[in-house]
């Protein structure tokens, strides 16, 4: 799914996040961040104190208290616009797949049978169990499973990949969507969804920013936040009497106002992470959607980042889903180049990938032609489950391939020998984990073809990354374990379970999560369902089954299955986020202390004036400043905040050192020259 790429500040989503921000001043919005919400009623607060001060009776002058007023409003809006920019974003990409959403009239089967009558339906009117057909050109009007045919489908529309895909009854690539396109044949199509239920529909309402869910780790952190507010909003409420007090009993000196108490807990209480919170979650679901992954809540994206154990299915996952053709093993006194002969001959008329394979490698090989069924008068012999064979008979000549023990027993039912080094080829084949084919040509045994499980290109690779990022690949097969263990050491996976069962890959699972480990699965099949809906991170191949995708909480639109090394990054880098701006939020109260204590209690108590090592010009100048700062730096952190903390594949205790140094340090240097250059500006301009 290709939509137009939005910048992080394009008039399209600017404009209307600004008008959003204002919007998000209702209370019962500001309630749902309470760390915001502590600024949201210091900022009402403060404005009904510039009310009293303009009418004469202020606690300090006016223009003090409404300048502090103003920036604590900017600090609330500035949160706000943070986090409708980041809904923004996630609107967008709802907006233009709701364009995918099309009335179409479906061609309703009466009896779900090809050939017979059907009805023209609206497609809002068909539900779940009924049978449509759709034919070359047509769209398919609801998510469904094929029940019969075989087309070649357009899905671009949804993964925005041009090429199309093949749709067939049975087998894990039976699964259609609604809105896309078949270009040719046909596909009787039973409707799995109900009106509203559609795959498009759900991908609208996992986009939508707004309805995501908060995460266990943003929850704790809430807590977190809200538990420091209380204790500074506990100390703050306490000096007031503590300086009226202090000024009584001396007989000298001003005590603190409520303005510069207000000021004072804006300042130290973690307004910067506070306020960009929820803007880092929506984003987190953006980039995700951004990678063309659907991802069905935040739970899932953050779950991700703290994957430690990888489980993927082989066939279409890990492999290109079927054996090709890899070698020709000739039998004595046959050339390699007459077994590539009689091979492709044998399936010039096979439609399966494998035989389409055969003929390619000869082909490729020996530059030998395909030639046409029609001109050798030939007749093909289909394959069949009796016979374990398939082939082509020319006249009186009769070439066969199939499995080894069946070819022998036709060759051996003709009175001809079957050479012991076929046998022995046979079984290496077999031993490397690849399907021998058994080639005769008119009763003499002509070498075996070797079938080969692909693996994908450049998978290894990225198997390594995800090693690096102390993440477990395990592979999961119902191969045999000799085949399954070749196919692991090609693909550097670093377990595999073979011969697998359903039940054995819940198993596994459940083994796993026993002993504290966060599991993620890829599968396409509906016999991988029951695994992803255990995983706690389970990313179905949208060219999977409609069981799979159901089952699991994130859909691969692209059918990568290495595609979840991006999905860890995109969690770690949400988590890294977080963990960053907080430790940024809380190190710079550091500055603010120095900043704000001395300012506002050296009226009352003047040996505060030695902690003022920023010297800055004025107590009021030293207050408006670190307000001032407070409001801006949630203004610089937004593209962070939206963009995220660069990952990178290096240990845990190296990535905490390098926070600590970076947002840790930062965190605390950044304030006191920002505050000290914010105080140099006042006072050259006078304004305070």
């Amino acid at each position: 799914m290709k939509t137009r790429t939005l910048t992080l500040f394009d008039p399209a989503l600017l404009l209307p996040a600004i008008g959003d921000a204002f919007k998000k001043l209702d209370p019962r919005t500001q309630w749902r961040s309470p760390v915001m919400f502590v600024v949201y009623v210091g900022s009402i607060i403060t404005t009904l104190l510039a009310i009293q001060a303009l009418a004469g009776k202020g606690e300090a002058p006016f223009g003090f208290i409404a300048a502090i007023a103003v920036w604590l409003w900017f600090t609330v809006l500035f949160a706000n616009f943070a986090e409708a920019l980041a809904e923004g974003r996630s609107k967008a990409q709802a907006a233009s797949l709701r364009a995918l959403k099309q009335t179409v009239m479906a061609k309703k089967m009466q009896v779900p049978k090809y050939g017979t009558s059907w009805l023209p339906t609206p497609a809002t009117d068909l539900r779940r169990g009924m049978t449509v057909l759709v034919e070359a050109g047509d769209v398919i009007p609801a998510d469904g499973e094929v029940t019969a045919g075989v087309a070649s489908v357009d899905e671009s529309a949804i993964t925005g990949e041009s090429a199309p895909v093949i749709r067939e009854s049975g087998g894990d690539f039976s699964a259609v969507t609604g809105g896309t396109r078949v270009l040719s044949d046909w596909l009787l199509v039973q409707v799995s969804v109900n009106p509203g239920e559609a795959f498009i529909d759900r991908m609208i309402a996992m986009v939508e920013g707004a309805k995501r869910q908060k995460t266990p780790n943003e929850i704790a952190l809430t807590i977190l936040l809200v538990a420091l507010s209380i204790v500074f909003l506990i100390v703050t409420v306490t000096l007031l009497p503590y300086s009226l007090f202090a000024v009584a009993a001396a007989g000298s000196g001003t005590p603190v106002t409520i303005t510069v108490l207000i000021a004072l807990l804006v300042c130290l209480i973690p307004t910067t992470i506070g306020g960009l919170l929820s803007a880092i979650g929506v984003a987190g679901m953006s980039r995700m959607m951004q990678a063309n992954v659907i991802a069905t809540s935040g739970r899932a994206v953050e779950a991700a980042g703290d994957v430690d154990v990888l489980l993927l299915d082989k066939t279409g996952t890990i492999t290109l889903g079927n054996r090709q053709a890899a070698s020709f093993v000739p039998a004595p006194g046959v050339t390699e180049q007459q077994l590539a002969d009689a091979a492709q001959l044998a399936s010039l008329a096979d439609e399966t990938p494998e035989g389409r394979s055969i003929v390619v490698l000869a082909k490729q090989q020996f530059n030998i032609r395909e030639r046409e069924m029609a001109s050798l008068n030939a007749t093909f012999v289909p394959f069949t489950a009796q016979t374990r064979m398939s082939g082509v008979d020319i006249a009186d000549r009769q070439v066969r391939k199939g499995a080894a023990e069946s070819v022998k027993k036709y060759v051996e039912a003709l009175g001809q020998p079957y050479p012991a080094e076929v046998s022995r080829a046979v079984d290496d084949i077999a031993r490397r984990g690849s399907t021998p084919l058994v080639v005769v040509d008119a009763g003499k045994v002509m070498g075996v073809v070797e079938l080969k499980d692909i693996v994908k290109g450049g998978i290894k690779e990225r198997f390594a990354e995800l090693r690096r990022m102390g993440i477990k690949t395990v592979m999961i097969t119902g191969d045999n374990k000799l085949t399954a263990a070749a196919i692991a050491a090609e693909a550097g996976v670093d377990d595999f379970l073979a011969e697998a069962t359903p039940e054995d890959k819940l198993k596994l699972i459940r083994s796993y999560q026993s002993e504290g480990r966060l599991v993620a699965m890829t599968g396409d099949g509906t016999n991988d369902a029951p695994a992803l809906a255990q995983a706690d991170v389970a990313v179905a191949m949208n060219s999977g089954t409609q069981a799979a995708k159901e089952a699991g909480n994130m859909v691969d639109l692209d059918s990568n299955p290495t595609k979840l090394l991006e999905i860890v990054e995109i969690g770690k880098q949400m988590l890294m986020t977080r963990g960053s701006l907080t430790t940024f939020s809380i190190s710079n109260d550091i500055a603010k202390y120095f900043a704000i204590i001395p300012a506002a209690f050296v009226g009352t108590y003047p040996q505060l004036k030695a902690l003022d090592i920023m010297h800055l010009a004025s107590p009021a100048s030293a207050i408006m400043s670190a307000v001032i700062f407070n409001a801006l730096i949630i203004v610089v952190l937004i593209p962070l905040a939206l963009k995220g903390v660069q990952y990178r594949a290096i240990g845990a205790a190296s990535l905490l050192r390098r926070n600590l140094l970076v947002y840790g340090l930062g965190g605390i240097v950044l304030p006191f020259v920002g505050i000290k250059l914010i105080d140099m500006v006042l006072s050259a301009l006078n304004f305070i």
